[in-house]
């Protein structure tokens, strides 16, 4: 499994969970990616919480521009506006400054 930062617009605390063979879908992987995913996806969440200590650890299966399987894992940082939608985090200019390159180096440990 890979798991990156996802750094666009500088936002703290979006990861993906990929598998190394490529499959457009859930339903495509085999039963041992199945878990390898769920565990990266796991391992994940607690890495962020306990980095970020966020309001809450989103994890979603989304997205049509790429046809690759990957799982979102993502936070809601503390005093996100109640108007921002869980799906819009992405989007809150008022995130939390992280440096992305320690938050990475950080993060590796719990994998």
């Amino acid at each position: 499994m890979e798991c990156a930062i996802c750094a666009k617009r500088g936002f703290p605390g979006h990861l993906f969970v990929e598998t190394r063979r490529h499959v457009a879908a859930l339903d495509e992987l085999t039963p041992d990616e199945v878990s390898a995913v769920s565990r990266a996806a796991w391992r994940a969440a607690r890495g962020l919480r306990a980095e970020l200590a966020p309001e809450h650890v989103f994890s979603a299966i989304a997205g049509r521009s790429v046809a690759h399987f990957h799982q979102h894992v993502f936070v809601r940082h503390q005093e996100t506006p109640e108007e921002i939608g869980w799906l819009d985090g992405l989007s809150w200019t008022g995130a939390p400054v992280v440096d992305i390159a320690m938050l990475c180096r950080r993060l590796a440990g719990y994998f």
